[in-house]
């Protein structure tokens, strides 16, 4: 690691709060016990697992029972979708899902399974070029046999917050499930399901200074699910496998933590995302941000640079200390265009060029005007290479 590096990949993963570390600790050491054990190591275990649980279900305002634990977002994702899909074919016979081309891929890659193994049509309602999802979208591409319907909260790439209690309130009045994905957005936006009206909500704690390895699904009650992972009464029987009691405890302290400050933390993440926007947009041609401009996360800045290779400006900032993103953590590396800014309706010689720079508790002031001053000329140098190879 180069020393003094700037880390502004926040919506990739965040570091472990110390405090959250600290609520862990027992669980690891003495307290080891398994919860569904009879016991006095299995009930202690299972007191902390409950406990976690409702801390949960309090942030979400919702019924403990209605939280699922899970290995994290993706997992969390993966059930509703495939369970709910599943669920709703078996119970009346639909078969068609709704989602959006801006999905993260647990959502997107198991609409598309749906599809190709499992005999469901599936629709993608298209975005605005800021990515939201329009109410009269989604209301066309709703059927009478339409299973599910599931849209990002937050885009990971982009930003964007969708206008969920519109859309759900549009799938309420027809009468079909609406699952969102908000593992980005859980770090900085309210998650009371019932302001929001969703029946299904996905979290993952490595977003919000929790342990990677555990997340939760919310389960609005009476929502048929059929569990996906089978071979335990867990969880309801809704996901087989040994409850990690440390995780769990960890994630429920990052979300209470997160949900405590979150006002605070907003406050300054948007003073930074804004001069790290304003700067960049001033000082580098031929440079546009993704995404809506004032509905998205305000921790996140996105930029789509042309005539730039994503992935080489990717390694200079990486050689000059500055960790960044091209996107999706999942997708970097891919030298394709990213499918959520070809959503956007953005040209490849645009699209290839995407910047993501997310802010979090530990980046300063300084380390913004680090990245304004020196950014500009490592694009720079970028365009004049690709002339010289052109």
């Amino acid at each position: 690691m180069v020393t003094n590096s700037i880390y502004l990949d926040y919506a990739a993963t965040t570091p472990l709060d110390p405090r959250v570390l600290e609520a862990m600790l027992p669980y690891l050491r003495d307290d080891f016990g398994n919860s569904a054990s009879v016991h006095s190591f299995g009930r202690a275990a299972e007191k902390a697992v409950e406990g976690a649980r409702r801390t949960v279900a309090e942030i979400l305002n919702c019924a403990p029972d209605e939280i699922i634990f899970t290995s994290g977002g993706s997992e969390a994702d993966n059930l509703a979708v495939r369970g709910g899909a599943l669920a709703a074919r078996e119970k009346r016979g639909a078969r068609h899902t709704i989602t959006t081309p801006i999905e993260h891929e647990a959502v997107l890659a198991t609409a598309h399974q749906l599809q190709q193994h499992f005999g469901f049509e599936l629709t993608e309602v298209p975005v605005e070029p800021t990515g939201l999802v329009s109410g009269a979208a989604l209301e066309k591409a709703l059927r009478p046999d339409t299973a599910l319907v599931s849209v990002i909260y937050a885009n990971n790439e982009i930003g964007t917050i969708q206008p969920l209690a519109e859309l759900a309130e549009i799938c309420r009045a027809h009468k079909v499930l609406l699952h969102t994905d908000a593992v980005q957005a859980g770090s900085q936006l309210e998650l009371d399901v019932q302001t929001l009206g969703v029946d299904m909500l996905s979290l993952g704690a490595h977003k919000l200074y929790g342990p990677k390895g555990v997340g939760a699904l919310y389960v609005r009650q009476g929502t048929p699910l059929l569990p996906t992972q089978t071979g335990g009464a867990h969880e309801r029987g809704l996901r087989a496998g040994t409850a990690n009691v440390a995780y769990i405890v960890g994630f429920a302290e990052a979300l209470r933590l997160t949900a405590e400050e979150r006002e605070t933390h907003n406050q300054r993440f948007a003073q930074l995302r804004e001069y790290l926007i304003a700067g960049i947009l001033s000082n580098v041609p031929e440079c546009r941000v993704t995404g809506h401009r004032l509905e998205r996360l305000p921790n996140h800045a996105s930029f789509v640079l042309r005539h730039v290779n994503g992935n080489d400006l990717l390694m200079h900032l990486d050689l000059a200390g500055i960790a960044a993103s091209s996107g999706s953590a999942c997708k970097t590396g891919d030298p394709k265009p990213s499918g959520v800014l070809l959503a956007l309706g953005l040209e490849p010689e645009w699209a290839l060029g995407s910047l993501r720079l997310t802010v979090g508790r530990g980046t300063t002031e300084e380390h913004v005007e680090r990245v304004v001053r020196l950014l500009p000329k490592m694009v720079e140098k970028l365009r004049a290479e690709n002339l010289v190879h052109a």
